[in-house]
């Protein structure tokens, strides 16, 4: 439930509603609202299928309550494109009214059919109930069809039948067009009532009691329309026939004054208006943030409520409404049922698509629910990732990939979590993973996720110790390519540029091992030297010193490394010196 006003909501500024009778009508927007009303009516439909087909009672019983609840939803919206979205003025007032009516009122159908299909209708004991549900909604052909059907019948009614038709197929009736203006049609209506009304004092209908009451309905007879409660079932029903026979040309700013009255007499004393019934009141009254906050109260989501001040706000009538924390109601009641797909596992992508829509606070509400949803699995993750890159939604796109990362390290899935760290730029995280794909070569012999170290570019100038590693990777590539001068110089540079971690030189050194025995000088006397320095930098440290004196297979690698680079050294002076002699 929400309290008299919505969080933050200012009381409108007109001293009264006005009906938006001065608007003119926006074609495509009514258009949206059929729409809206033919997704309801669907949904409707489907529930009502499960309802039939299923044989568990308790979901049939939760089927209905859906049906109903729809059902209702429909109905509200349906009154609220007439009056707002429409804004039918006098006349075409009265038809989309009765319209409304007979779309919601459905059970005569049933009826219809249970009497047509009968071997004499006009005997059957609910014809002359379908005859006046037909009479009470202005269905006037089909009552007048019924009612042939009792002239054949009976041929002692048949001169009744005849006024009474005759009275039928003149009564006037409001044009959609422009063929007729309202005070040609209440001339036209005034006639016709004082011909009804000459009819009745005359006795003309007096042996037929059924003929005589439908006559007392044609004048507009609120007891006689009041004795056929039960057939209309509804205080709204009532109204729109009240009107039909008693005020044609009704205008918006007069339904606020024959609503409450048709609801008193309707309801009577006995019974209290339900909750839908105070809705389509304030819908009547045009108190258009009433209706809002009442189906707030009264529907168990915020679907409808937020659709429906959308349609409104587009209309132009809810501008001098705003709340004061800054957004409008439009966008309070839209945030409000984004955030609620938010919590559900396969919805959630339908609120980014709201929160788009909410100028003032929608970026921040999404910001806000993109951290708390939850990154399963690597799909989800990445559909949340590609909606925020979409919007430069850059510290939650860091946050996500560092979350991924972090994941992807723990399950020691390390080309999973350089990929994410990668993309979340944070070249500490790529450091470290770096690191580790290190240690885990230096264990096994051997990189894992070559692809991936393979394809680095210009990613793995993010970090010095990811730039190694791509580097270091691509050594052995070129040695695996036998194109061993190449490696050998960026081997050489890994080291002299102290791109290389300290920790690593002792492999670097290793790794030139095989170049340095090659029966062809790879090694220049330079770069010897180089290498030379390199070692003697790694063993001169006091702790290094101690660390290879206490480790035999270390000690023995410094030794061969010495042994190796003093061979190469004599073999490159003794071929420089050849070349210089010849």
């Amino acid at each position: 439930p929400v309290p008299s006003l919505l969080p933050g909501e200012k009381r409108p500024t007109l001293t009264s509603p006005q009906p938006p009778s001065s608007r003119p009508p926006c074609l495509l927007l009514v258009q949206v609202s059929k729409n809206y009303r033919s997704v309801i009516r669907a949904c409707m439909e489907d529930m009502h299928q499960a309802a039939i087909s299923t044989r568990d009672s308790a979901l049939q019983s939760q089927y209905s309550i859906q049906v109903s609840i729809l059902s209702a939803m429909e109905l509200i919206w349906n009154l609220c494109e007439i009056l707002f979205v429409e804004a039918a003025p006098a006349g075409p007032l009265l038809l989309r009214l009765l319209d409304w009516v007979q779309l919601h009122i459905c059970d005569v159908d049933n009826m219809v059919r249970e009497v047509l299909s009968s071997e004499n209708p006009s005997k059957h004991k609910l014809f002359w109930n379908v005859v006046d549900i037909f009479v009470l909604q202005g269905r006037m052909d089909e009552a007048r069809h019924l009612l042939s059907k009792e002239a054949i019948a009976n041929p002692t009614s048949m001169n009744m039948y005849k006024i009474l038709d005759d009275l039928m197929k003149k009564m006037p009736v409001p044009s959609l067009g422009n063929t007729q203006t309202l005070t040609e049609m209440e001339l036209k209506w005034q006639h016709w009532h004082e011909e009804c009304q000459r009819y009745l004092q005359d006795g003309t209908f007096a042996s037929n009691s059924h003929m005589e009451s439908i006559c007392k309905i044609l004048l507009g007879d609120e007891n006689a329309i009041l004795e056929k409660k039960e057939l209309m079932t509804t205080w709204y029903h009532f109204l729109v026939t009240r009107l039909l026979y008693s005020h044609p040309t009704v205008k918006p700013m007069e339904l606020r004054f024959y609503a409450q009255s048709s609801m008193d007499m309707f309801l009577g004393e006995e019974s209290s208006p339900e909750p839908l019934d105070t809705i389509l009141m304030a819908a009547f009254e045009f108190e258009l943030h009433q209706v809002i906050k009442e189906c707030s109260v009264a529907l168990s989501n915020w679907w409808f409520v937020a659709h429906l001040t959308d349609l409104l706000d587009h209309c132009k009538l809810l501008q001098s409404h705003n709340l004061y924390f800054g957004s409008n109601m439009r966008e309070f009641l839209l945030l409000e049922y984004a955030s609620g797909l938010f919590s559900h596992p396969s919805l959630w992508q339908l609120g980014v698509d709201y929160f788009d829509h909410c100028p003032e606070y929608g970026r921040v509400y999404l910001e806000l629910h993109i951290e708390r949803i939850p990154l399963n699995t690597e799909q989800k993750a990445l559909k949340v990732l590609r909606i925020c890159e979409q919007r430069q939604m850059h510290e939650q796109v860091r946050s996500i990939c560092k979350i991924m990362a972090m994941k992807a390290l723990r399950n020691n899935r390390l080309g999973s979590a350089l990929s994410w760290s990668i993309r979340a730029k944070d070249a500490a995280f790529a450091t470290l993973i770096s690191d580790r794909f290190l240690k885990d070569y230096c264990e096994r012999g051997c990189f894992s996720d070559l692809d991936l170290i393979d394809n680095l570019g210009p990613s793995m100038l993010l970090s010095d110790r990811l730039t190694f590693l791509g580097k270091y990777r691509e050594f052995h590539r070129l040695y695996g390519e036998k194109r061993f001068s190449e490696a050998a110089r960026l081997l050489l540079m890994l080291m002299t540029a102290h791109i290389a971690p300290c920790s690593f030189w002792m492999t670097l050194l290793t790794d030139a091992l095989p170049l340095l025995e090659q029966k062809e000088v790879i090694f220049s006397a330079e770069q010897t030297y180089e290498l030379m320095r390199c070692l003697e930098d790694l063993t001169a440290g006091k702790l290094n010193r101690q660390k290879f004196q206490d480790d035999d297979v270390e000690t023995m690698k410094v030794e061969m490394l010495r042994l190796a680079l003093a061979r190469n050294l004599a073999r490159v002076i003794v071929k420089e010196g050849t070349l210089e002699g010849s």
